[in-house]
């Protein structure tokens, strides 16, 4: 087939005079009105019908915890445990759950009890590991869900059934679906910005993939922008030596009339992302930089987040860059921190691990409290599951033992943007096993981040493939009681 008559041949009648009629007109439009038809400072804009209600929350952070943060160990205090540590996990508890290779053929499953003990946190009275005491410190601002499930029982696929809503490769992230739904609030920066770190012991080999914050099948103008720890902060951003400023806009210039060439020739949304992303890097050019510059960050502010914030790429540095990124008004800002999958070293790592995010996850919350950003900033701490309650390996050795993954209940923590603060939702049972009342299935927690944005879940759909796509499937519902 020639290539130049594909794109006709594929339009409908119907889709012919749709977008004549409001691709054209619109184009028209931004034309004449200029910033105004883009949103107010210049905004690029989302969906006409977006937000389909009230949001509570204006933007997102979500500090994603690679590995699977041991619920048993920092959130979900079970005193029982203690007494029978040692012993044989029942059968009536496990009831034939599916265990990953590396302790299904084990032949004892022996119960270990948390590794260090927990504290009454704030007036709310909050029971929380000593391990993560700045935690324990906003233990009134935060909500912990103690009712966390899913299916998958690997990293790769639960991360992405968390960041994506399938566990297999290629649907666009959680948010490249708010950036799509809502557009952006400063045509200087983009709309969804993904930072990542791990352990400085590189424990944990759980690679992170690009596909945690790409855009699937929607234009990948959508996609997040990875901001990177050391030398260019957003690869390719920087002039070529010997290039000057006004150069490279000719340049650019030049080459955004070829690229419309071939958009009106073809009509691909690639080209036309292409269009957008040479524009916005060079806006990027000047924004960047000063953005990423934290000398001028007064003191006390540093040292809240800890002394790590002065390592490029650290967690803490993240935790500080994204706040800042959220005064610059971008709508979702991903933290991706692996080193969680303690199977051999948690009586050594599971410290070291807190000690490097509880300060600058808390100070986090504080810092947007302090600036009155709080109210409207959705702040989420957590990974793809928990672990099991039983130990991996001779929990005896005081050094080499862990614990497996377990999906079927865990705990992470939600902070601001319309959550009530100060509240444990959802329980397991004594084991920490099974949920024993409210459970939060990985779509019902994606609808809830979705409605506090002003988004139904059920509505913003994007077609593919001869289907509407969404964020959560075909699942989902939206956990009224843990909003304000």
């Amino acid at each position: 087939m020639n290539p130049f008559f594909e794109r006709d041949i594929q339009l409908t009648r119907r889709q012919f005079f749709s977008r004549s009629a409001t691709g054209l007109g619109s184009v028209a439009l931004a034309s004449i009105l200029g910033k105004s038809a883009r949103g107010e400072g210049g905004q690029s804009l989302g969906q006409s019908s977006m937000p389909h209600h009230f949001a509570k929350a204006k933007r997102v952070i979500y500090l994603m915890q690679g590995g699977g943060p041991s619920h048993v160990d920092l959130f979900d205090y079970k005193p029982m445990l203690g007494e029978r540590r040692g012993m044989q996990l029942p059968d009536s508890v496990r009831m034939g759950q599916r265990l990953t290779t590396m302790t299904a053929n084990q032949l004892e499953l022996p119960v270990l009890p948390a590794i260090k003990p927990f504290q009454r946190c704030g007036r709310s009275g909050m029971l929380l590991s000593e391990l993560i005491p700045h935690t324990g410190g906003i233990a009134d601002d935060i909500c912990v869900i103690n009712s966390m499930h899913t299916e998958a029982i690997n990293h790769a696929p639960a991360c992405t059934f968390f960041l994506t809503g399938s566990q297999i490769p290629g649907r666009p992230s959680m948010g490249a679906w708010v950036s799509y739904g809502l557009g952006s609030s400063n045509e200087n920066l983009p709309t969804f910005v993904v930072m990542t770190s791990r352990d400085r012991e590189n424990s944990c080999g759980q690679l992170l993939f690009d596909y945690y914050w790409g855009s699937g099948f929607i234009p990948s103008k959508y996609q997040g922008v990875r901001f990177r720890g050391e030398g260019d902060s957003v690869l390719y951003l920087s002039n070529p030596k010997g290039i000057p400023r006004n150069l490279r806009k000719g340049l650019l210039e030049d080459l955004e009339t070829l690229n419309r060439q071939k958009l009106e020739d073809y009509g691909d949304p690639e080209t036309a992302t292409r269009i957008a992303q040479y524009e916005m890097a060079f806006r990027m050019q000047a924004s960047v930089p000063e953005l990423t510059d934290i000398s001028t960050e007064p003191k006390h502010i540093l040292d809240m987040y800890g002394s790590d914030v002065h390592r490029p790429g650290s967690f803490a540095r993240n935790c500080l860059q994204a706040r800042r990124l959220a005064e610059k008004g971008v709508r979702f800002i991903q933290l991706m921190h692996a080193g969680w999958d303690q199977h051999g070293n948690l009586p050594t790592q599971l410290e070291i691990q807190c000690r490097d995010t509880d300060q600058p996850s808390a100070a986090l919350v504080k810092d947007l409290k302090q600036r009155g950003m709080l109210d409207d900033t959705l702040v989420i701490w957590g990974g793809e599951f928990g672990r099991t309650v039983f130990g991996q390996g001779n929990i005896n050795n005081k050094v080499k033992h862990g614990r497996d993954h377990h999906g079927r209940a865990f705990s992470l923590w939600m902070a601001g943007g319309g959550i009530k603060p100060g509240i444990r939702y959802g329980a397991t049972d004594d084991f920490a096993w099974n949920i024993a009342e409210n459970p939060v299935h990985v779509h019902d927690f994606q609808a809830t981040i979705m409605h506090l944005l002003g988004i139904d879940h059920e509505r913003l759909t994007y077609r593919y493939q001869g289907r509407r796509f969404r964020l959560t499937d075909v699942h989902g519902h939206v956990v009224k009681d843990i909003l304000a």
